[in-house]
């Protein structure tokens, strides 16, 4: 065999290890389908969404208590990826109950998720990177308790006066579970799909102490049993806090929130609104 031949094979050879070792790197580094960890999240709370249907009299619904999701996780290394993404601080159970809210579906009490790393996609997958399955699951009848549980306390009408920056309106006031504060009295996203509507909605382009409110900036929650009100912060820009008794509370990013008491000032970061209601018609925790 001459020189020329062994130098050839040898080649190409070369070309075949570089070829297998470039796919391995990519299929390493990114999903099956091209997409990073969090594009296949986004990816995933889009299928949830799309599920969300009008359920009369302007009523959005979603109609299933559990969700299995698949997301294909070659390596150790992406399966360490995903979990980091869907069970760290921001579970993917909060994800989606969040963009059930958003999308104007309460979700339901008994929602289950559950996640799966299959290393392959199924040939039954609708996206290379992941697959995500409805169901509807009925609770089982149990026994009527001996002594029937007290019902939820109904929320106070809760009123809400702007104090600084300009709203579709100077006074609000709510009977309900969910309140939300933000810029814009419907925010989209980049497809123009409305993904909330502020119930206290600043104005667009009126001046500069309402550009400093984000357009989901903050809510306020109703709990039950209790009937208190929370107050969140929904990713602000400037901040969100709580001005009581001369001092301001910070309200910081996460699940917690902070307690309202009646005539808390709520500074949503320099606009700032008034909270009133009557703390006495329901019990409140301590």
């Amino acid at each position: 065999m001459s020189g020329m031949d062994i130098l050839g094979k040898a080649r190409r050879l070369e070309s075949r290890i570089a070829g297998a070792l470039d796919k391995y790197a990519k299929d390493f580094v990114r999903s099956p389908g091209g997409r990073e960890p969090l594009e296949i999240v986004h990816a995933v709370l889009d299928a949830v969404e799309q599920q969300v249907h009008s359920g009369g009299r302007g009523t959005r619904v979603f109609p299933f208590n559990r969700i299995d999701v698949s997301i294909a996780a070659p390596t150790p290394e992406a399966r360490a990826r995903f979990q980091s993404l869907l069970e760290g601080d921001a579970p993917l159970a909060d994800r989606i109950a969040e963009r059930l809210r958003a999308a104007g579906s309460a979700p339901p009490p008994d929602l289950a998720v559950a996640v799966a790393y299959p290393e392959r996609a199924q040939d039954s997958w609708r996206a290379p990177e992941f697959h995500v399955e409805f169901a509807r699951v009925e609770a089982p009848i149990a026994a009527a308790p001996e002594t029937p549980a007290a019902a939820p306390a109904a929320p106070d009408r809760l009123e809400i006066t702007i104090l600084r920056g300009v709203a579709d309106q100077r006074t609000y006031s709510f009977s309900a579970v969910r309140v939300d504060l933000g810029r814009c009295a419907e925010v989209r996203d980049s497809r123009n799909r409305l993904v909330r509507t502020n119930h206290v909605a600043f104005t667009e382009g009126s001046g500069e102490v309402n550009e400093t409110v984000s357009r989901r900036h903050a809510h306020i929650a109703c709990e039950p049993p209790s009937g208190q009100f929370r107050l969140y912060d929904d990713g602000s820009e400037h901040g969100t806090g709580i001005v009581r008794d001369g001092r301001t509370v910070p309200v910081p990013r996460g699940a917690r929130g902070v307690r309202l008491q009646p005539g808390d000032e709520i500074v949503l970061g320099e606009a700032r609104v008034k909270v009133r209601y009557d703390a006495t018609r329901t019990p409140r925790r301590p």
